[in-house]
């Protein structure tokens, strides 16, 4: 089969290669899988490097996430093949065949193709755990969302606006409003671009945002500081900047916000059957179309290397989504 391998670690991509392995076998508790779509995560170039916190032995097969079809599985896992699911290991997805641990899995929301299934389970995983089962979010809520235009950074506005919060998007580059206001219509959209603070206070009439919800880290989680409001909460969600900020503690102390930090897999992991709660969620979420995953571009994986680019030029608006086999 086809599958991606990183079989180096370094920062140029000239450690991933497409190589040719056999079908995977399946082991108890697993479930064989014919993937159809897999989608591009950050930690996905991350690992390529070996700067995410997961660090697997090289070499290893990339891919945090796909849909597909199953072809095999234990009569007693819940699955048969022929059916339609999404989910995924911390490696693995960028091929044609893998298999997957039976509590990765969850059936392929009704109305969504194998691409968007791919696109929706860590982005939106990421982004309910923060908001919605660690913030409680609630209707009319303002929640500011940094990263807007990445996968995990979209499914937070989409989920908020979903859920009736107030939303307001910021995006590193200037040329990406358009394209996210098109997406989700929040109620506004800023350039995240040194002190920002002042047009989050004049949009929110003063306010400043019960939730900031914060993928970038860097200058910009700085700034997230000077954005939430009293009893609010700032989530921390990653380091795209690639900078790990530090805070000095007087700040949350006195304008009386929380800082909550965010892992939405090691969260499943740990509370399975809140996981499960979880993904049962997005997917109703889905199928009742309240919710739907952005795709910048489908590629086939032999084009892997113009999707992995494109990530690392933050060129994106939306998931990148690869097709094994084509």
């Amino acid at each position: 089969m086809q599958a991606l391998r990183v079989i180096e670690l370094t920062d140029s991509l000239d450690g991933v290669e497409l190589a040719e392995l056999p079908q995977p076998q399946r082991q108890p508790g697993e479930v064989l899988v014919r993937v159809q779509a897999a989608s591009l995560n950050f930690p996905d170039l991350l690992m390529t490097q070996g700067k995410y916190q997961f660090k697997p032995e090289v070499p290893f097969t990339s891919g945090l996430e796909m849909a597909g079809e199953v072809i095999e599985a234990d009569p007693a896992s819940g699955f048969a093949p022929g059916d339609r699911v999404i989910g995924g290991n911390k490696t693995g997805a960028f091929a044609e065949f893998a298999s997957i641990s039976e509590r990765g899995l969850s059936p392929l929301p009704q109305g969504l193709s194998f691409a968007q299934g791919a696109a929706m389970g860590a982005a939106y995983s990421t982004a309910y755990t923060g908001l919605v089962e660690l913030c409680e979010l609630r209707p009319g809520q303002w929640v500011l969302v940094t990263g807007a235009s990445g996968g995990v950074g979209l499914a937070a506005v989409d989920l908020a606006k979903a859920m009736g919060a107030k939303v307001i998007a910021a995006t590193g580059v200037e040329s990406k409003r358009v394209r996210i206001e098109a997406l989700y219509a929040p109620e506004a959209v800023i350039l995240a671009e040194g002190r920002f603070r002042e047009q989050v206070s004049d949009i929110t009439g003063g306010a400043l945002a019960d939730i900031v919800f914060d993928p970038v880290g860097g200058d910009v989680f700085d700034e997230c500081t000077r954005c939430v409001a009293f009893g609010g909460s700032l989530v921390v969600v990653g380091f795209t900047s690639g900078r790990i900020t530090e805070i000095p503690t007087n700040i949350p102390l006195i304008k009386g916000f929380s800082i909550i930090g965010l892992r939405a897999g090691e969260y499943a992991r740990r509370f399975p059957e809140r996981g499960a709660a979880i993904s049962a969620q997005i997917a109703q979420l889905a199928s009742d179309g309240r919710i739907k995953p952005a795709i910048d571009r489908v590629l086939p994986l032999s084009r892997w290397r113009e999707g992995f680019e494109a990530m690392a030029r933050r060129e994106l608006v939306g998931k990148v989504v690869f097709e094994p086999g084509v």
